[in-house]
């Protein structure tokens, strides 16, 4: 017996044709040597899955319940770690950390596990087997002191990985312009015992904790290409400094522009950089122990003697108080300058052989004179209790009226604007006007200074050089809060600690790439309009902002953050299947979704089964 599927057609009185399909039940047998067919059943009215079911128990295909015909023993996730490790490989960072083998497989999974799911290292260990990375890379079940021994390798080289990337994005095809960005921040540490630890001007707020400090240099448009750990009570002048020279004599880049913030980039530092025989080792640590904090220099070093004919250029800001000696008024810097025009190129005897271009942004202005209200206003809100409780008698006492005050009156960082008179009985705090218009008289002006000619360098360009200052700071975010987490640091010894920053320098360029190749799944503005005005305040395109109103892109998809995405990624898991009938169990990628198939079609790479 068998089953027979008959396909017949006809046209009906509407001259539309239709197509149908019978099933029978038929037993075939031979009489006087000729093949004969008998309809034993009309099995067209049932439904196409018992028939099925029927033609495949009649050919002896064994049939077993649905539930029972596949058995899945492991379900592991797997897209976040295969399309990180994808773009890892599309960079060439495994042959970047050094020969094949063990340390730098566990390097490798510590650095895309940062990407994936920032964690201790401890925490990290215990993680990688919980998901394909794992398996794949041969470290599950690696031991702490395995790990350990990679970071120490890591470490030793942090030059050799920092040289190649220096070579691919700061060389002078791969950035014409010879503009590298400098910043540096800090992270507090736990425990006392690291020689790195001091104490110094937090970044975080986190006042009275040990920290370090860390540099870090980028191409033009934000990407890592280095960073150096200093202790946390190194000056903003001698980190970098410390950086320029591992750029000019590791690197072998003999012609630079360096991009850094106000403070940062001094004369006096440039000059050294620049002399064949510098000794600016021993100045740079004399400078350490006296520049603890951001900000701090040596009277003197904003204005300067001209640079001799070095390589290194650079480009920074002025500070508040050589800024309020321009706008004097004997001063080069007058408001007439700003009546057609946001930004203006003037000079300063001050400042021999530097450009100087001045610029106003009403925006900005508007803003900071709204904070300063804000401060003030919070402020004056917290002495009025004191005020009230002195006025009523129950505080008294000059000393005692003064401690309580002293608990409010610099919370918002504006006592310099009050005028506090403190007896034994009475307590007065008056706003200094003057100096509060003083202040304000600078409010949206900043001067950029450089070093750079007019024929290299137009004054918009100069402007744009340094606010491109804000993709270091983006780094920075990336590095510490929104993707990697470096902080706290955990680690005792200085090589760990540098190994640590190390990873998540490295982790931080993976970042850098995966949110570009997956702008158009995430709220990152794929194309940012150009910017005719570089003072004025940056835009986003209508296709970016439409994301972020809709959160959904043109094509009706989900519009996720970065952290979104990769978790989304997660749920692409790997399989271990397997089929009734069988013992072999096989190993099935679980069916990607839109978003998941348009994430590996963005970074050029096919979904993989296995990372390698």
């Amino acid at each position: 017996m068998h089953v027979a599927r008959i396909r017949s057609s006809y046209t009906g009185k509407d001259g539309e044709r239709r197509d149908y399909e019978s099933a029978y039940l038929r037993r075939t047998y031979r009489k006087d040597g000729k093949v004969r067919h008998e309809t034993l059943a009309n099995l067209s009215g049932l439904a196409d899955g018992v028939v099925n079911a029927i033609e495949a128990a009649l050919k002896g295909t064994p049939l077993v319940p649905a539930g029972a015909a596949v058995s899945i023993s492991s379900s592991v996730p797997h897209g976040h770690v295969a399309a990180v490790h994808a773009m890892a490989v599309q960079l060439g960072l495994p042959q970047l950390l050094g020969p094949a083998g063990r340390q730098r497989d566990l390097a490798l999974a510590m650095i895309e596990s940062r990407v994936v799911r920032p964690s201790s290292k401890l925490a990290g260990l215990a993680w990688w087997s919980d998901v394909t990375l794992g398996t794949d890379l041969g470290v599950a079940g690696a031991s702490t002191d395995e790990a350990y021994a990679a970071m120490d390798w890591l470490a030793g080289r942090q030059d050799a990985i920092e040289k190649q990337l220096a070579g691919r994005h700061l060389g002078p095809q791969a950035n014409p312009s010879r503009m590298a960005l400098f910043d540096l921040s800090s992270s507090w540490m736990e425990g006392t015992h690291c020689p790195l630890a001091a104490r110094g001007y937090s970044r975080d707020g986190k006042k009275g904790r040990l920290q370090i400090e860390y540099g870090l240099l980028t191409d033009p448009a934000g990407r890592p290409v280095a960073v150096r750990v200093f202790p946390g009570n190194t000056g903003d002048p001698t980190a970098f400094a410390a950086l320029a020279r591992v750029v000019r004599e590791r690197f072998g880049l003999e012609r630079m522009v360096m991009v850094g913030d106000r403070g940062m980039i001094t004369t006096a530092r440039i000059t050294a950089l620049n002399k064949p025989d510098s000794d600016s080792d021993s100045s740079d640590a004399a400078a350490g122990k006296s520049m603890a904090g951001k900000g701090r220099r040596k009277p003197g070093a904003e204005a300067g003697a001209a640079l001799p004919g070095g390589q290194y250029g650079w480009i920074t800001a002025l500070r508040a108080p050589a800024i309020k000696k321009l706008i004097a008024e004997d001063g080069p810097l007058q408001m007439s300058l700003f009546d057609q025009q946001n930004l203006a190129e003037i000079t300063s005897q001050d400042f021999p052989g530097e450009r100087l271009i001045a610029c106003r942004n009403p925006v900005l202005a508007a803003e900071r004179a709204r904070k300063r209200q804000d401060l003030l206003a919070a402020t004056e809100k917290a002495l009025a209790p004191i005020i009230t409780r002195v006025t009523a008698g129950r505080l008294s006492g000059k000393d005692t009226i003064g401690i309580e005050t002293g608990k409010v009156i610099g919370k918002y960082n504006v006592a310099k604007h009050f005028d506090v008179t403190i007896t034994d009985d009475s307590l007065t705090a008056a706003r200094r006007q003057d100096q509060i218009d003083e202040e304000a008289a600078l409010d949206g002006f900043y001067v950029i200074r450089t070093s750079e000619p007019a024929a290299g360098l137009d004054s918009a360009a100069v402007v744009a050089a340094y606010k491109n200052l804000k993709y270091v700071e983006r780094d920075f975010r990336h590095i510490k809060a929104d993707d990697l987490d470096l902080r706290p640091v955990f680690h005792r010894l200085e090589d760990r600690v540098r190994a640590h920053v190390l990873i998540c320098m490295l982790a931080c360029y993976l970042t850098w790439h995966l949110r570009r190749a997956w702008a158009p799944l995430t709220y990152t503005d794929p194309q940012p309009p150009r910017r005719e005005d570089p003072v004025a305040p940056a835009r986003r395109s209508a296709e970016a902002a439409a994301k972020a109103a809709s959160r959904h892109d043109p094509d009706g998809q989900p519009v996720r953050s970065f952290r979104g995405l990769l978790a989304h990624l997660g749920t692409l898991t790997r399989n271990q299947v397997t089929f009734a009938g069988t013992t072999q169990a096989v190993a099935m990628l679980a069916d990607p979704t839109p978003a998941q198939r348009r994430a590996f079609e963005l970074i050029e790479a096919p979904i993989p089964l296995v990372l390698k």
